[in-house]
């Protein structure tokens, strides 16, 4: 492995973009890091913008970068060197946060997924739910607006919940209605956002279950920030009776751009390996 080059990983999301520098080495490091919210942004403007922050930041200079690394949405970032599949940059990403985890978690704003992973952070089998935005961040956002609350606080309410009442989980048309319907019952807001949390929680413990999930489980992206959502899934799980060690980190948003910069090392070395290899052999 070389050593000490600079990698770029950039993730780019349903409603945020991430990216990070890291220092690509046998104990790879984060040197920056970036998140943005696009709201009406051109995501691959956006991109560059983000990009040149971090190169900024550290006052490197794009050249001396070996690899940047697309994942998610990113397939048209500008400047990229390649792009890997974002269920494989979070299982590198959640195995760089938590060394010994077995399943990974990535809750997205568009969808979740369950992931089994070795120790090298590859995929080794998944389960993912449908489509339907009422299993998905997105779902979370849009009842936090409509109930005029920032992202950031729906956990912290959630977790002043006393009696919550969860919303349909069919659909998020009906989702939303139920919540309309719970608003003007005068349900309180923590009992609204607990019950939207448990009704996604209760996906993911179907996940993990039908996947047959092995612990540790990790818990990668937005929604692994959101502690009111990590005690729903804990407090399912135990009455499910799975004695999984669900862990999260205070960086898990940044898990899948952190894959692609070390999956982005990765390839660095062995196209460097290959062409070293090409040059012995023609001489």
């Amino acid at each position: 492995m070389s050593d000490n080059i600079k990698t770029i990983g950039i993730d780019v999301g349903g409603s945020y973009i991430k990216a990070v520098l890291m220092n690509y080495s046998s104990d790879p490091e984060i040197l920056e890091s970036k998140t943005e919210k696009i709201r009406k942004r051109n995501p691959l403007a956006l991109s560059e913008e983000i990009i040149n922050y971090v190169l900024q930041k550290s006052g490197l200079e794009y050249s001396q970068i070996a690899y940047i690394a697309s994942t998610g949405e990113g397939e048209m970032v500008k400047r990229k060197t390649g792009h890997f599949y974002s269920m494989t940059t979070h299982s590198k990403g959640a195995v760089h946060f938590h060394k010994h985890c077995k399943t990974v978690v990535d809750m997205g704003a568009l969808y979740v997924r369950t992931i089994k992973v070795n120790d090298e952070g590859r995929v080794l089998d998944y389960k993912m739910t449908g489509q339907c935005a009422s299993g998905s961040g997105q779902f979370i956002e849009n009842i936090s607006r409509y109930l005029g609350l920032a992202i950031e606080e729906v956990g912290d309410i959630s977790l002043k919940s006393a009696a919550p009442e969860t919303p349909s989980g069919i659909c998020a048309v009906l989702a939303e209605t139920d919540v309309i319907n719970m608003v003007s019952r005068g349900t309180s807001t923590p009992d609204i956002i607990k019950g939207i949390h448990l009704s996604i929680a209760g996906r993911v413990i179907k996940l993990l279950s039908s996947l047959k999930a092995e612990s540790p489980v990790a818990l990668t992206g937005g929604m692994a920030l959101n502690q009111g959502m990590v005690q729903a899934i804990n407090e399912l799980a135990r009455e499910s009776k799975y004695d999984w060690d669900i862990v999260t980190s205070p960086e898990a948003n940044y898990a899948g751009a952190v894959g692609a910069a070390l999956w982005g090392g990765f390839r660095y070395n062995k196209l460097k390996e290959k062409n070293a290899n090409t040059v012995l052999q023609m001489n």
